[in-house]
C-alpha cells in the first residue's frame, strides 16, 4: 500500500479507479448525454440561459417583438465566463449546431450569417456570425423565473445556473440528440411536434393506460430535419421505440422530370439524416473512376464490374443546389431507354441514397442516472417532469396570490378607517406599532400602509382593490385545485400542451413507407464451369465441365499451374454457385470465405491467389475449398473428433472477412469438408454423384469407423457437432467422408513416401458401429492424413 493523491493508505490503483470513474460521469452527466426533462446537454443548457439573461429573446409567442441579434463570440464568452469553463470552440460548435436547420428539427437559435452546410462545410468564425434565440425556446425559459426548477451554484459559485429548464414539451425527442461518453452513446432521432404532443395528450389523459399499438399510432416514427424516408416496416419501428435501441433503413426522395424529346432526368431532392450531396458525389466518383486499393496491383474483379455497371445506367450527375433548392442532385441516365427502376435502383443499393439511421435512446433519467429507455418511459417520465413542474410554478403562483391578498386586504381595512388612520399616523410615535395594534394588522400589511401614495387613497382606488381581490381569490381558487385535484391537473396540462402544439406544430417531412432495400442483381449467365483451385490457393473458372474434356480413354484433363504448384481440386458447378474457402481455426473458431463463382478470374493465365478476394483473419491461413450451389450439403469436422451437417447457404456470408462456423478445441484443426449431396459432381465414371448414405472416419492412428449418416445433425448456425469417433490418446481425427460406395484414404508411408487407398463398401461394413466408438484397426500400412470420397 502506498498513499496516494487521495488520502491516507489509498492505494494508487483505487486512487485511479476513483478518479477515472468521477472523469466518466463527468463526461455522462456534464457533456455528452441529454436530459429526459428537457432535451438538453449541460452545454445546450448554459447557452441558452446565458443568452436569456442577456436579452436575446425572440420575442413574444407572436413573434412580434424580440431582441437584436449580437455577436456570436459576445455569447459564448458569457458562457464560458459564467456557467461552461471548457473551450470556446466547443461552445461554439454547439451553439452552431443549435442554429442549424438541417442538424435540428427546431432550431433553438436564430443565427444570422454562415451557421454552415449540410455538405460538411465549417460556420464562419464566431467573430462574423450573430445570434438570438429562437421562438421556440419560449417553450423552454418562458417558466424559469416561476419556481419551477431547482438552480444550482456555477462552477466558481459566483453565479446561479439551472439544473434543468422547465421544458413544456419533450425537447428529447423534438430534436433528438446524439452523442458518445464513457462507455455509452446516444442517438436519438428527431420527431415531429404534433405527434409528440398529441402521444403526450393521449398518455395524460389515458393515466399511464394507452397501450403500445395505440402509442406507435400517434408516434409512427422518426421526423429528420431534411425529410427523405423510412422503409422499415412499422413492426422494425416499433421494436426500436419498444426496446430503446435498433437501426431504421431511411433513403432519400426523388422525382422524374421529364425533358424535350423523350428524355428524362432525376432529380433528388431529399436526403437521408447525415448524408449530404458531397458524400453522394464522391461515392458516385469513386464507383465510375475507382483507384487501385492499397497493396494491389489492379482493379479488383468487383470494382471492374461495379463501374461498368452504373456506367451502364448513368451518363451525368450534376448539384444544382441553392438558396431555393437545398437540396437537388440531378442525374441523367446514360440513355432515355433505360427504364427509370434501374436508374434509381442502382444509385440506392450503391450510395448513401440508401442507408440505415440509427436509434439508441440512452439519457439522463429523473433518477439522475444514465439508461437506455424505451419510447413509452422516455414520455412517462417527461410527462412525470412536467406535472412537477406545473405543480410548483402553481405553487409559486398561489404564494404570490396569497401575499397580494394579504396586502390588498390591509389596504381595503384602511381605505374604510382612512381619518382614523391618518390621525394615528399623525399622533403616534410608532405608527407601525400602532396601527398593528388598532387594527390587528400584520407587520407586512402595516409597512405597506405606511409606505402608501396618498393619491391610491382615493375612492375610485378602494373600488379597484376590491376588484383586484375578486380576481385573485378567484385565481386563488382555481391554484388551489391544481393543486389539490390531480383531475383538474392533468386538464391543465393537457390544455397547455395543445396551446403550444397549435403555435409550433407543422406537418410531417419524412415519409414512412415500407419498401424493400435495394439490391442490384448482377446479371451472370446459368452455365457450367470448373473451379480450378491450386495447392498454392491460386484460383480460376474455366467454361464447360472438365468431363467434356475428359481424353478418349477418359482421363482427366490436364492443368498448368506456375513451377512448385499443383492442383488441389477442380470442381464442377455453375456461374451461379459460390466457392467456399475455410481458414484454419483461430481462438477456437474457423471461418469459412464465401465467394460467388462468377467474380471468380477466367481460365487464362494461372488464374488470382484466393487471398485477394478475401479479408483473411489475422494469423490464419487457408485450408480447404469447396465449390458448389447453396442447396449442397457438407459434412465439417474436426481433428478432434467432431463434426456436423450443413449446407453451404448456412455458410455464405455477405462479408469479405467471412463467417466464424467451425468451433474447434484447444489445438485443434479444421479437416476438409466431404460433399454429401446436390450439385453437379460425378463420380469417377461419370455418373451424377448420388446423396451419400453413410459416413466414413479416420484416425492418425489407423482406425476406421463408419456409421449411418442419419446419426448426424444439421447445425445452420455451424458450431462444434456431435462426437464422430472416440480418438486414443495422441491420435487425431485425419477426415470424416460421406459416402454411397468408397472412399479414399490418403497418407504417409515409410520413408515419407505419399501412399493412398481405395477401401470399398464391404471392407467399410467391417468397420461398422455406433457413431462416437473407437472403430477397427485397418490394415493400411500407412498412416492416414486424410480420406475422401471416392465413387
Amino acid at each position: 500500500m502506498v498513499s496516494g493523491p487521495g488520502g491516507d493508505g489509498d492505494s494508487l490503483a483505487g486512487y485511479a479507479q476513483r478518479a477515472y470513474l468521477e472523469y466518466a460521469l463527468s463526461v455522462v452527466k456534464g457533456r455528452a448525454l441529454p436530459d429526459v426533462c428537457d432535451g438538453q446537454k449541460p452545454v445546450q443548457r448554459r447557452i441558452m440561459y446565458a443568452m436569456s439573461r442577456m436579452g436575446l429573446g425572440f420575442g413574444g409567442a407572436n413573434g412580434a417583438t424580440g431582441a437584436k441579434p449580437v455577436k456570436s463570440a459576445r455569447v459564448v464568452g458569457d458562457v464560458l465566463g459564467k456557467y461552461h469553463p471548457h473551450g470556446d470552440q466547443a461552445a461554439y460548435d454547439a451553439m452552431v449546431r443549435m442554429a442549424q436547420d438541417f442538424s435540428q428539427r427546431y432550431p433553438l437559435i436564430d443565427g444570422q450569417g454562415n451557421f454552415g452546410s449540410r455538405d460538411g462545410d465549417g460556420a464562419a468564425a464566431m467573430r462574423y456570425t450573430e445570434a438570438r434565440l429562437s421562438r421556440i425556446t419560449n417553450l423552454l425559459l418562458d417558466e424559469l423565473d416561476e419556481g419551477t426548477v431547482d438552480f444550482i451554484p456555477n462552477y466558481d459559485g459566483s453565479f446561479e445556473e439551472p439544473k434543468q429548464l422547465p421544458a413544456r414539451l419533450p425537447f428529447n425527442l423534438l430534436n433528438g440528440a446524439s452523442g458518445i461518453a464513457v462507455g455509452l452513446a446516444t442517438e436519438i432521432p428527431s420527431h415531429n411536434l404534433r405527434e409528440v404532443a398529441d402521444a403526450c395528450v393521449a398518455l395524460i389523459k389515458s393515466n399511464g393506460k394507452l397501450t403500445d399499438e395505440e402509442l406507435f399510432t400517434l408516434v409512427p416514427g422518426p421526423d429528420y430535419p431534411g425529410g427523405g424516408q423510412i422503409i422499415s416496416a412499422a413492426s422494425d419501428i416499433a421494436d426500436a421505440y419498444r426496446t430503446g435501441r435498433g437501426s431504421l433503413k431511411v433513403r432519400a426522395r426523388w422525382k422524374i422530370e421529364e425533358l424535350a424529346r423523350g428524355q428524362w432526368q432525376l432529380v433528388v431532392n431529399e436526403l437521408p439524416p447525415g448524408v449530404s450531396t458531397q458524400r453522394v458525389l464522391e461515392e458516385i466518383e469513386e464507383l465510375t473512376n475507382p483507384k487501385i486499393k492499397a497493396g494491389k496491383k489492379a482493379l479488383s474483379t468487383e470494382q471492374t464490374q461495379l463501374k461498368a455497371s452504373m456506367l451502364s445506367v448513368l451518363d451525368v450527375v450534376r448539384d444544382e443546389s441553392n438558396k431555393e433548392a437545398a437540396v437537388r442532385l440531378v442525374f441523367e441516365p446514360k440513355t432515355s431507354r433505360i427504364s427509370q427502376a434501374e436508374l434509381t435502383n442502382a444509385l440506392l443499393a450503391h450510395t448513401s441514397l440508401e442507408t440505415s439511421a440509427p436509434i439508441n435512446l440512452t439519457m439522463i433519467g429523473l433518477d439522475g442516472r444514465p439508461t437506455q429507455k424505451s419510447l413509452r418511459q422516455m414520455l412517462d417520465e417527461w410527462i412525470a417532469f412536467r406535472q412537477t413542474t406545473v405543480q410548483r410554478r402553481s405553487r409559486h403562483r398561489l404564494d404570490k396570490v396569497l401575499a397580494r391578498i394579504h396586502i390588498l386586504e390591509g389596504r381595503q381595512l384602511v381605505l374604510l378607517n382612512i381619518d382614523e388612520v391618518i390621525a394615528i399616523i399623525r399622533a403616534a410615535e410608532d405608527p407601525k406599532a400602532a396601527l398593528i395594534e388598532r387594527f390587528k394588522l400584520s407587520e407586512i400589511q402595516a409597512e405597506d400602509i405606511l409606505e402608501i401614495r396618498l393619491r391610491q387613497l382615493a375612492r375610485l382606488e378602494a373600488i379597484k382593490i376590491e376588484q383586484d381581490l375578486k380576481n385573485l381569490r378567484e385565481e386563488q381558487g382555481k391554484l388551489e385545485e391544481i393543486l389539490g385535484n390531480p383531475a383538474a391537473l392533468r386538464r391543465l396540462m393537457v390544455k397547455e400542451i395543445e396551446a403550444d402544439a397549435k403555435i409550433f406544430a407543422d406537418a410531417r417531412r419524412t415519409l414512412i413507407q415500407a419498401e424493400k432495400r435495394a439490391v442490384v442483381e448482377v446479371k451472370i449467365i446459368d452455365e457450367p464451369v470448373t473451379v480450378v483451385v491450386s495447392q498454392k490457393g491460386w484460383v480460376r473458372a474455366q467454361k464447360g465441365w472438365a468431363r467434356d474434356r475428359a481424353g478418349a480413354n477418359g482421363a482427366a484433363p490436364e492443368y498448368s499451374f506456375k513451377s512448385g504448384d499443383g492442383l488441389y481440386g477442380a470442381f464442377e458447378c455453375r456461374s451461379v454457385d459460390t466457392l467456399l474457402v475455410f481458414g484454419t481455426a483461430k481462438d477456437k473458431v474457423g471461418r469459412v470465405y464465401s465467394i460467388p463463382v462468377a467474380m471468380l478470374p477466367g481460365a487464362r493465365g494461372d488464374g488470382q491467389p484466393v487471398t485477394t478476394m478475401i479479408d483473411l483473419e489475422s494469423g490464419t491461413h487457408v485450408a480447404h475449398y469447396f465449390a458448389g450451389p447453396a442447396s449442397a450439403t457438407l459434412l465439417l469436422s474436426s481433428s478432434g473428433g467432431y463434426g456436423f451437417l450443413a449446407n453451404v447457404e448456412n455458410m455464405l456470408g455477405r462479408n469479405k472477412n467471412g463467417k466464424g462456423f467451425i468451433t474447434v478445441g484447444e489445438g485443434e484443426t479444421v479437416c476438409a469438408p466431404s460433399h454429401v449431396s446436390g450439385g453437379n459432381a460425378l463420380t469417377a465414371n461419370g455418373q451424377p454423384l448420388v446423396p451419400a448414405t453413410h459416413v466414413a472416419c479416420a484416425s492418425t492412428g489407423g482406425r476406421i469407423l463408419t456409421f449411418e449418416i442419419g446419426e448426424l445433425k444439421a447445425m445452420a448456425n455451424g458450431g462444434r457437432g456431435l462426437m464422430l469417433m472416440d480418438l486414443e490418446d495422441k491420435d487425431t481425427l485425419a477426415g470424416a467422408a460421406a459416402y454411397s460406395r468408397s472412399v479414399r484414404i490418403a497418407g504417409t508411408g515409410r520413408g515419407g513416401k505419399a501412399r493412398e487407398e481405395t477401401l470399398e463398401i464391404r471392407s467399410l461394413n467391417n468397420a461398422r458401429a455406433v457413431r462416437g466408438r473407437k472403430g477397427k484397426v485397418a490394415d493400411l500400412g500407412f498412416k492416414p492424413s486424410q480420406i475422401t470420397r471416392e465413387e
